[in-house]
C-alpha cells in the first residue's frame, strides 16, 4: 500500500488557534508509544495509550503547530 499526503500553505492560519487533527492507523502501537516516550516526545495530557470502547488502541501528541496527531490500531 502506498500513501500520499498533500499539504497546502494557509498563510492566514494562526497556529495557536488551530484545531487541526490527523488520525494515523498504525501497526505495533505499543512499540511506537514506547519509542515516543523514550525519545522524550510529549504525549498529549488526554492522550495516553489506552483501548477505547470503539475497539481502537490509541494515543495522541501535539505537533509544534498544535495539530493533534492521534495514532490508532485495531484491537
Amino acid at each position: 500500500m502506498r500513501l500520499k499526503f498533500i499539504f497546502f500553505e494557509f498563510a492566514a492560519l494562526n497556529p495557536a488557534e488551530n484545531y487541526g487533527m490527523i488520525y494515523l492507523r498504525v501497526s505495533h502501537i505499543e512499540k511506537l508509544y514506547k519509542t515516543f516516550v523514550e525519545c522524550g516526545i510529549p504525549i498529549h495530557h488526554n492522550g495516553n495509550l489506552e483501548t477505547k470502547h470503539w475497539q481502537q488502541k490509541e494515543f495522541s501528541i501535539l505537533d509544534p503547530d498544535s495539530n493533534l496527531l492521534t495514532f490508532g490500531e485495531n484491537v
